[in-house]
């Protein structure tokens, strides 16, 4: 068990046994533990003579740079929480993060400082980053309990505003010890992060490998040709992304002849199904396997994770980490248990499940009861304890009656030879309410038509199911985090006009 309980002293234990080793690097810089230590320590020295008290919110706005990450560790060593921003989406919604959050002030990259001056709250800060470091770092950092809120990400509000994620510091040190534990990383791992860093997915891995003593590699962001040659510049040993990710990273043929990527050792993938020639096609590349797992912010935020070493799953979330209690409740009774091989939402309880939503109570209350959260994900178990997702209940479809699922649908298709990757949506019907329709990426254009992949559904799945219309696109769209932008999908879906008789 780690000794750390703040998570602004995340790299403590790794400072002790290496102070000159590497903890991040990216293009033209390196930074040891020492050296961020003492960077850390300058912020929380120069928020702390701002007037920053212990629980003020102070917002971060930084594309991927590893100065973000002295940053988050500098406003949570000063006493106050960090709330990351989302620098792709629009201001109008960043205002009402800030607004909403009560940020003081905003601890901010050079590049980005014209936009945030246009965003600074009323009587708040701007800083950027010459500024941040031109200061004495701050000697006694204030007490903090491990219970305190340490961090406030906002979720993506694909249904109404974005609301605040109240994390704890005793949560999110043991989301990344357990993390740790499950997949034995040591200070010998070298991570790979070009996803964004305000994200959780990049976030959980920046703590995982911190606190183990490991290297983290930050890019500016998803680009297949420079992943592949930093893998070999940098000897990566660890690869997190979506699925969508690594297809890129195999369709770039020419950047994988140039360059050795023999130093991976494991990947993890999350948001979409991992099919198996994905798997086979990533073993057979980089000779490491792919590990699939879940989470949600406010849920850990990792809940399920497949071994590392041992039995996987494809298409399995995994097992539920240690620590972490999970029960799949029925649609129409929350209080009941599914049984195997039957739908139920997810229910979580662990040390890392949040506390509360921020200025929501009502929402809180509806999502949290005795210390489980209510995911709105759709789960279901099998014989061996394996987890695999369906969909989300917001985003059931109701097809004249039938409950119909997309995960279940596009992981039909994904069983055609041609069908590479795959998203469906629902559509409004005049007629059904709702019906299923995909968005297919072929392994080469033309190679099945949307008449043959309909056929191939009847033949193997429930008529009711079928997607009704099929648009094949060259590559599904991605939203800021990485994840298939279903949103943007579900809106085009709805421009479309269907016939009643479809």
């Amino acid at each position: 068990m780690t000794t750390v309980t703040h998570l602004g002293f995340l790299t403590q234990e790794a400072l002790r046994l290496g102070p000159d080793r590497p903890a991040l690097r990216q293009e033209g810089l390196t930074l040891t533990f020492g050296e961020l230590e003492e960077r850390a320590s300058r912020v929380a020295g120069w928020l702390h003579r701002r007037g920053v008290a212990p629980g003020d919110r102070v917002a971060l706005l930084w594309p991927n740079d590893v100065r973000f990450v002295e940053c988050w560790l500098g406003i949570m060593r000063a006493g106050a929480v960090a709330v990351p921003l989302n620098i792709r989406q629009p201001d109008e919604s960043l205002a009402y993060v800030l607004a909403d959050s009560g940020a003081a002030g905003m601890l901010v990259s050079d590049e980005l400082t014209e936009r945030a001056e246009t965003l600074r709250p009323a009587g708040g800060f701007c800083a950027g980053t010459s500024e941040l470091q031109d200061t004495a770092p701050l000697a006694d950092c204030p007490a903090v309990g491990p219970d305190d809120v340490c961090m406030q990400p906002y979720t993506s509000g694909s249904t109404g505003k974005p609301k605040g994620v109240l994390l704890t510091h005793r949560g999110q040190i043991w989301c990344a010890d357990v993390v740790r534990k499950c997949f034995m990383t040591d200070e010998t791992e070298v991570a790979l992060l070009a996803a964004p860093l305000y994200h959780k997915n990049a976030a959980v891995t920046l703590k995982v490998f911190l606190l183990a003593g490991g290297c983290c590699v930050v890019l500016p962001g998803f680009e297949s040709s420079a992943v592949i040659e930093a893998i070999d510049t940098y000897k990566i040993t660890y690869l997190s992304g979506v699925p969508a990710m690594f297809r890129m990273l195999l369709n770039d043929t020419e950047s994988l002849a140039k360059h050795d990527v023999s130093s991976v050792r494991f990947a993890t993938a999350g948001s979409a199904v991992v099919t198996p020639d994905l798997l086979e096609g990533f073993t057979q590349t980089f000779g490491a396997p792919i590990a699939e797992g879940y989470g949600l912010t406010e849920g850990g935020p990792d809940v399920f994770l497949s071994p590392r070493w041992g039995i996987r799953k494809p298409g399995a979330l995994g097992l539920p980490v240690p620590g972490c209690e999970v029960r799949l409740a029925p649609l129409d009774d929350e209080n009941g248990e599914a049984g195997e091989g039957e739908v139920g939402e997810l229910w979580v309880r662990n040390p890392g499940v949040t506390v509360g939503y921020h200025r929501l109570p009502e929402v809180t209350a509806e999502r949290l009861r005795d210390g489980w959260l209510a995911t709105r994900d759709l789960i279901r178990r099998d014989s061996d304890g394996y987890y695999y997702f369906v969909g989300r209940r917001d985003d059931l479809m109701n097809v004249a009656g039938e409950n119909v699922y997309p995960r279940e649908v596009e992981e039909l298709l994904l069983r055609h030879p041609d069908v590479r990757d795959v998203a469906v949506v629902p559509a409004p019907h005049p007629v059904k309410g709702q019906i299923p329709v995909a968005y297919v990426v072929l392994s080469q254009p033309g190679a099945v038509s949307a008449a043959d992949l309909v056929a191939f559904f009847h033949e193997h799945g429930p008529h009711y199911a079928y997607p009704r219309f099929i648009t094949f696109v060259d590559a599904l769209p991605l939203a800021g985090t990485g994840k298939v932008d279903r949103a943007l999908l579900t809106a085009r879906a709805a421009g479309e006009n269907y016939s009643p008789r479809t």
